[in-house]
């Protein structure tokens, strides 16, 4: 009777004891039934198209994935996915009384958990193990693709062989010198050549970026050089393949207009970027432009856009058909067939397949007189990609592309921009006075949403990029692109000199634009690494903004209000270690960044540069005063978190005797060797020798707080890595 009648207890009486507990339960089940009750009127009365949110929760499995370790780990979080779906779906009461929130967990719950199970799918059909270590070795192999890349002064081709001994199948990549080059190493050809191979590099320092996982999804087992002469086997079969059009196309570009405007042009055109300088990429990138010079959304678009009213303008002409035929489904169908066909032409990377993708969805709304730019065709879109590459999910391509849409997307069907842009009665400067205002916002909310994204794969903010955006996309879309395309056309029969000339002038423009915006001070700023969890703040964030509608999306700013400050104040690394031991950079002693040895590898320099947030030349530990350095090592002392810390750094890899190094391991709280260091060496506090970094992978140390950042924390068990676990810092001896 007590149990069945608890809740008759009268107030102010003391229960018994068995009440007590029935009474606690079911004040607890009130209270999970009216958070449910609040979360069901808020999904209720949200008005937002929920359906977005499902290609979310696709992208958070396939997230899930790469941030968890190992396969225990998927398969619990797969299980734990797939039990959250059942019990919504057959959820008892009290909740069964919300059917938004049971539907909305269950098919998130769903989605996460088949999110998991295709990128996992995807690594294990795709994911090809690389070589165990640099071998020099001669081969016979099929070309299988073939990148000319002038600017670098090479030719980059990718290889299949199969080793003779193992009869394992090999794709590798390797770059061949321009001057040891045959034109006739085509796709399907057939070389006999002596390569130098390398398994595919991991990041070189916590945060760097991970060639060998974009290898693994590439099937790229190695990549190398040619040493000596490149012979043909087996000549290609004649075939007007499109890699050929693309560089056929690429080079008669290049011939109709000089210089680099001629490398831009072939760009725009065919997706050839192998001409373009590094000096002219620099100046792309530091100036916020490098995305015209991708294949992507705006190229895409304005080519479909081109030939969808071309093809519109033209058939109304046609009057027979005009009365007979929808003309938007027919110029729907002319624009989706350029598009199609220039994605083809263009290499069909992930970014146009997307751009792609989403231009044809437009035109579907168009055809069919819906909506045309909206949350559910980007989300659409974004889940055909990742269902057939859902490694992209992890590129800056893919989430920098998938930003900038959200972005246009959220900003132009918002009430406000709606009212701004509405037509009205006024003269004509007024309107392209807001026109333009709006093409300035608009640059600066892509800028914004795409800071964080790029601030986290490159390590660098730009300050100029939306007004270099706002003369420098428009000048591309309604000049650059349809004076190139004309050219082309009017090539045909040799008429198209006059439009290549306007063509390379507006090229020259946005490469002035480019330059100059590049070099004005602090155009860019490099900053540290930003950790995963402050970058997934900010998605999380810039999502909630971008698909919530009303005041209800203000909620998104509290991540990113929550993340900016702690990024900011995130404690710069002191010390900064390569994988294999060689590189070495100190930073907070003056402002240059000090480096062990003065690398002829610009990667390794940028990486170090990038990683501490220091612009300008390192300084190499041999010109500094506060080093002492021999032939063999260096040594210096810094104050940091108000103590010296001595640190030992090799410079050969010599005969050094055991004695007197054991004797200066000892005066030392740091060691860093690329060789393996006898036990006798023992410093105070970490020993980052080979015997270490092969576990580890590179470090970034943190001397204040006596911790340090390893390679292989973010790792786990995942194919592409090749080293071992993660290792807790040493406490330090006195």
């Amino acid at each position: 009777m007590a149990t069945r009648n608890a809740h008759l207890v009268p107030i102010g009486a003391e229960p018994e004891s068995g009440d007590v507990a029935v009474q606690r339960t079911w004040r607890s089940a009130v209270r999970l039934s009216s958070v449910a009750a609040r979360m069901e009127r808020f999904l209720g009365g949200s008005g937002f198209d929920r359906g977005p949110w499902l290609t979310v929760a696709f992208a958070g499995g396939i997230a899930l994935w790469f941030w968890l370790g190992n396969p225990w780990q998927w398969g619990v979080a797969i299980a734990i996915s797939v039990l959250v779906a059942l019990g919504a779906s057959a959820s008892a009461r009290p909740f069964n009384a919300f059917p938004e929130l049971r539907k909305a967990a269950a098919a998130l719950g769903l989605l996460v958990s088949f999110g998991i199970c295709v990128i996992w799918l995807r690594s294990e059909l795709v994911g090809a193990e690389a070589i165990e270590r640099p071998e020099v070795r001669s081969i016979v192999a099929k070309v299988l693709e073939r990148e000319e890349q002038p600017g670098e002064d090479r030719v980059r081709l990718v290889l299949a062989f199969q080793d003779a001994e193992s009869g394992q199948a090999h794709k590798v990549r390797v770059n061949v010198p321009i001057s040891k080059d045959d034109p006739a190493a085509q796709e399907e050809a057939v070389i006999r050549l002596r390569v130098r191979l390398m398994p595919p590099a991991p990041p070189m320092l916590p945060g760097g970026y991970d060639f060998a996982r974009t290898a693994w999804f590439g099937g790229l087992s190695a990549t190398g050089s040619l040493i000596g002469e490149l012979e043909i086997a087996e000549p290609a079969m004649q075939s007007a393949g499109l890699a050929k059009v693309q560089r056929d196309l690429a080079a008669h570009v290049r011939a109709r207009i000089d210089g680099s405007p001629g490398t831009i042009a072939a760009a725009f055109a065919s997706g050839d970027r192998g001409a373009i300088t590094d000096r002219d990429e620099e100046a792309m990138r530091d100036s916020g432009l490098t995305h015209l010079l991708s294949v992507s959304g705006l190229h895409v678009s304005a080519v479909i856009a081109a030939a969808y009213l071309l093809a519109l303008k033209l058939l109304a002409l046609w009057v027979w058909l005009t009365l007979r035929v929808r003309l938007p489904l027919v110029a729907a169908a002319v624009g989706a067939t350029a598009g199609i066909g220039y994605t083809l032409l263009t290499g069909a990377e992930v970014p146009t397949v997307r751009s792609c993708v989403g231009a044809l969805l437009v035109l579907a709304a168009l055809a069919l007189g819906r909506e045309a730019l909206s949350m559910r065709m980007v989300a659409a879109a974004a889940f055909f990609v990742l269902l057939l590459w859902p490694e992209s999910l992890v590129g800056p391509s893919f989430q920098m592309s998938f930003a900038a849409v959200l972005s246009i997307v959220a900003l132009h069907n918002s009430v406000w921009v709606k009212s701004f842009l509405a037509p009205r009665e006024e003269r004509w400067i007024a309107t392209i006075a807001r026109r333009g205002t709006m093409l300035l916002v608009t640059g600066l909310v892509i800028e914004v949403a795409l800071m964080p994204i790029v601030l986290f794969h490159f390590h660098r903010a730009g300050v100029y990029g939306a007004f270099a955006n706002v003369i420098a996309i428009p000048l591309v879309t309604f000049v650059s692109m349809p004076l190139i395309a004309l050219a082309l056309l009017l090539d045909i029969v040799g008429a198209g000199g006059p439009l290549w000339w306007l063509a390379g002038k507006s090229l020259e423009l946005l490469l002035g634009i480019a330059h100059w915006t590049a070099v004005q001070p602090g155009a860019v700023k490099l900053m540290p690494e930003m950790g995963v969890g402050l970058f997934a703040m900010y998605v999380a964030g810039g999502l909630w903004m971008a698909m919530w509608r009303g005041g209800t999306r203000l909620f998104g700013l509290v991540p990113w209000l929550v993340a900016t400050p702690l990024f900011l104040l995130a404690p710069i690394p002191d010390v900064l270690v390569s994988g294999d031991g060689r590189h070495v950079g100190i930073v907070g002693e003056g402002d240059r960044l000090l480096v062990l040895r003065e690398s002829r590898s610009d990667y390794a320099k940028d990486n170090l540069l990038e990683m501490a947030g220091q612009e300008g030349e390192p300084v190499s530990l041999s010109d500094w005063p506060g080093a002492e350095c021999t032939r063999d090592f260096c040594s210096l002392t810094i104050e940091r978190g108000g103590r010296p810390w001595h640190l030992l750094l090799s410079r050969t890899r010599d005969r050094v005797a055991e004695r007197e190094l054991a004797a200066a391991c000892d005066l030392s709280d740091i060691v860093v060797s690329d060789r393996y260091l006898p036990r006798s060496c023992r410093p105070r506090w970490l020993k980052a020798d080979r015997s270490l970094l092969d576990r580890t992978g590179g470090l970034s140390i943190d001397l204040k707080n006596e911790r340090f950042k390893t390679v292989a924390a973010g790792q786990g068990e995942h194919g592409w890595w090749r080293g071992g676990r993660d290792e807790p810092p040493p406490r330090r001896r006195q």
